[in-house]
C-alpha cells in the first residue's frame, strides 16, 4: 500500500498583481509558510511559469525545481485547465471564451484550437523535464450545449461530438505517452466528460488510451448529485490527481443542480472551504489508501463565503490530518504462523485415512 502525498495546493486562484502573488518566489514562500509540501502550477502566467521555456530548456527547469526547492516546495502537476478547454469549443462559447486564447488567434477557432493543441503538447514535454507523473487539464466541450434532452437527444449529433472530441486529443494523448506523464481531465460540468458516462463515452474513442485519465474532484461530483465514493471504486484504476475542494447542496423550492442563472452564493448546490462543505473527506482518503493513489491531495480553493488566506491557510492543516499513512502490515500479523502443506491438509481432515 502506498500513502498519498501532500499537502498542495493549485496556485491558480492566488495570483495576482501584488506581492507575493506576483511571482512564483512570492507564491512559493507564502505557500510554505503555510505548511503545504508542493504547488499546482497553472501555464497561463508565463511571469509565474514560462511553459514554453520549460518545454525545451533543462537548466530552466532545473532553475524553477531549485527554487521551489529552496522553500521545501516540488511541484504537484502542472495545470492547463484554460488551455485544455480551447481544443474544443462550441461557438456559443466563442467569445466567452475568446480572452483565454492570446490575441494572434482570437476570433478564429481553427487557429485558436490548433495554439490549444500546440500549448497542451508543450505542457507535456515540460512536465517530462520536470520528473513529473501527471497533468491537469479540460476536454473541452462541443457537446454540452446539448446537455438538457429538449430539444431530444440526437445519438448522431452526439456522437460526432465525442468522435471529433477524440479526433482532437488524440495527438495529444500520444505526445503525453512519449514522455510516460498521465493526462488526467478534470471531470466538471461544462466540459464534455462532466461524469464517469461521459468519460467512458471519450475513453472508448480514444481507444482505452492508457494516458487518458482522470483528475478526482468530489465537488463537481456532489453538485451534480452522483455518488462521489462509489465513483472511486469504478474508475480509481484511472484516478491520477486529486483536487480537495469541498462543497455543500441544499435542497430548495427556488433552483436545483443547474443553479437558476443565480450567484454562487444563492445556489443549491455551491463550493466551500474544506471542512465546511458536505464532502465525507474521510471516507476518500480512506479510499485513495485502498486503492494505493500515491499522488497528491492539492487544495483547490474556492468558496462562496471564506476569504482565500483563511481558506489556504486552514487547508494545509485539514489536508494533513486527512492523509492516512498506510500500514506496512496488518494488524494481526502478530498472530500468523507458517505452515506446512501436510499441516494444512491435516488441518482440513483431508488426511485422515478416509482416502478423500
Amino acid at each position: 500500500m502506498k500513502t498519498l502525498k501532500g499537502p498542495g495546493i493549485f496556485l491558480s486562484q492566488f495570483i495576482t498583481q501584488q506581492a507575493p502573488f506576483n511571482s512564483l518566489e512570492g507564491l512559493a514562500q507564502w505557500a510554505a509558510g503555510l505548511g503545504y509540501k508542493a504547488v499546482q502550477i497553472p501555464c497561463n502566467h508565463p511571469a509565474i511559469f514560462d511553459l514554453e521555456q520549460a518545454a525545451v530548456s533543462q537548466t530552466y527547469c532545473d532553475e524553477v525545481t531549485g527554487l521551489l526547492a529552496r522553500y521545501g516546495l516540488v511541484i504537484s502537476e502542472l495545470s492547463t485547465h484554460l488551455e485544455g478547454q480551447l481544443i474544443a469549443v462550441h461557438p456559443a462559447h466563442d467569445i466567452a471564451f475568446d480572452g483565454f486564447a492570446p490575441a494572434q488567434v482570437r476570433g478564429d477557432s481553427q487557429k485558436r484550437s490548433a495554439w490549444a493543441i500546440h500549448t497542451v503538447k508543450l505542457a507535456a514535454a515540460a512536465s517530462a523535464r520536470l520528473g513529473l507523473s501527471a497533468h491537469a487539464t479540460f476536454s473541452g466541450s462541443l457537446a454540452w450545449p446539448y446537455l438538457y434532452p429538449w430539444p431530444p437527444h440526437n445519438p448522431q449529433l452526439l456522437s460526432e461530438a465525442f468522435d471529433e472530441l477524440a479526433r482532437r486529443w488524440h495527438p495529444v494523448l500520444d505526445e503525453f505517452d512519449r514522455h510516460g506523464v498521465d493526462l488526467c481531465y478534470e471531470i466538471h460540468p461544462g466540459e464534455d466528460l462532466h461524469d464517469g458516462a461521459t468519460f467512458e463515452r471519450f475513453l472508448a474513442r480514444v481507444n482505452n488510451h492508457p494516458r487518458c485519465n482522470m483528475l478526482y474532484d468530489p465537488s463537481h461530483l456532489h453538485l451534480q448529485q452522483m455518488d462521489y465514493l462509489q465513483f472511486i471504486d469504478i474508475y480509481h484504476a484511472r484516478i491520477k490527481a486529486f483536487h480537495v475542494k469541498d462543497a455543500e447542496y441544499l435542497p430548495n423550492g427556488r433552483s436545483g443542480v443547474y443553479g437558476g442563472y443565480l450567484p454562487w452564493i444563492e445556489r443549491a448546490g455551491r463550493f466551500r472551504s474544506p471542512g465546511d462543505g458536505q464532502i465525507d473527506f474521510k471516507s476518500i482518503f480512506s479510499k485513495l489508501a485502498q486503492y494505493d493513489f500515491d499522488g497528491w491531495a492539492v487544495l483547490e480553493w474556492e468558496c462562496c463565503l471564506k476569504e482565500g488566506e483563511a481558506g489556504a491557510r486552514e487547508g494545509a492543516e485539514f489536508i494533513r490530518n486527512h492523509i492516512i499513512p498506510v500500514a506496512g502490515r496488518t494488524f494481526d500479523d502478530f498472530a500468523a504462523r507458517a505452515s506446512s502443506d501436510a499441516a494444512i491438509r491435516a488441518q482440513l481432515g483431508l488426511d485422515n485415512g478416509s482416502g478423500q
